[in-house]
């Protein structure tokens, strides 16, 4: 598979790089952004992060101002951070025009319904596609964590729940805990999926903890000033469920934090931390 470089920049001793490629996955051409840090220059295989960010987001939200590329320097991690969406004029949009649906708002989970199927397969990319090109391309390992914000927050709890033995730590900012039940969730999955709700259940993050087979730890941090906590976010379901299931979960209440960027970065050090270590880094 063919990558073309779109930019470079230097930024602690690495290099952060974006590339567009042919998703076959996703039928249509898709952007990512890596950072690779100074030890893949010396010859190190290194473990991959996956970064799954929200609605309205590219893949370079996160890398433009979480500022994680100081600590994945320092442990020697690659951060890898897709699109949040398939994209294209001959992918379809919101009809409605929306942001939190169509472009951008991918939700991470592979559609079923017409005309979204042919295009939005952010799972399979993310979980499959995406890993074997970067694994394929670069010189980095197969041990893998995954994370992500809001929507991305999402998907990187229903991914690393859908697949056990695939990733090595999992953590979450602010995520969509019980997406089956809140605006945005119903609007993305009553069209993605249908409108069949036991058909949702496998895609929602609360629902797969009940049920995991893989006690992976599971960090989240939730800011208590988020004007998305109490209509969109829920994470008390998320953690009634592990509760009930004795599944190892830390949620971290974050007093006076919002849903922005400035709470990702306040916080950033400890997820990458929380990887490292299950990545087999060192953390000192």
């Amino acid at each position: 598979m063919t990558l073309e470089n779109i930019s470079c920049q230097k930024s602690f001793g690495g290099w952060h790089k974006r590339y567009r490629h042919r998703s076959s996955t996703l039928n249509c051409d898709m952007v990512f952004a890596v950072y690779l840090p100074p030890q893949i220059e010396q010859g190190e295989k290194l473990p991959v992060l996956y970064w799954l960010s929200g609605l309205s987001c590219t893949d370079e939200n996160f890398m433009q101002k979480a500022g994680a590329q100081r600590m994945a320097a320092e442990l020697g991690i690659v951060i890898v951070a897709p699109d949040t969406s398939p994209r294209g004029a001959e992918v379809p949009g919101d009809p409605d025009g929306g942001w939190d649906f169509g472009h951008g708002a991918g939700f991470y989970l592979n559609a079923t319904q017409a005309p979204w199927a042919q295009h939005y397969r952010m799972h399979d990319y993310v979980v499959h596609e995406l890993p074997a090109l970067i694994e394929a391309s670069f010189p980095v390992s197969e041990q893998r964590g995954i994370s992500g914000h809001s929507m991305g927050g999402h998907g990187a709890l229903v991914c690393a729940l859908r697949n056990p033995g695939r990733y090595r730590s999992v953590s979450a900012f602010a995520p969509i805990c019980n997406p089956m039940t809140v605006p945005w969730g119903e609007k993305a999955f009553s069209r993605y999926l249908g409108e069949e709700r036991s058909q949702w259940r496998a895609w929602d993050a609360s629902a797969l903890l009940a049920e995991a087979t893989e006690r992976l730890s599971i960090l989240i941090d939730q800011g208590d000033r988020d004007d998305f906590l109490i209509t969109q976010l829920k994470p008390e379901t998320l953690e009634a469920a592990a509760k009930a299931s004795s599944h190892p979960l830390t949620l971290r209440r974050q007093a006076g934090y919002d849903h922005s960027y400035y709470f990702i970065a306040s916080f950033i050090e400890d997820h990458l931390r929380h990887h490292a270590l299950a990545l087999g880094r060192s953390v000192d």
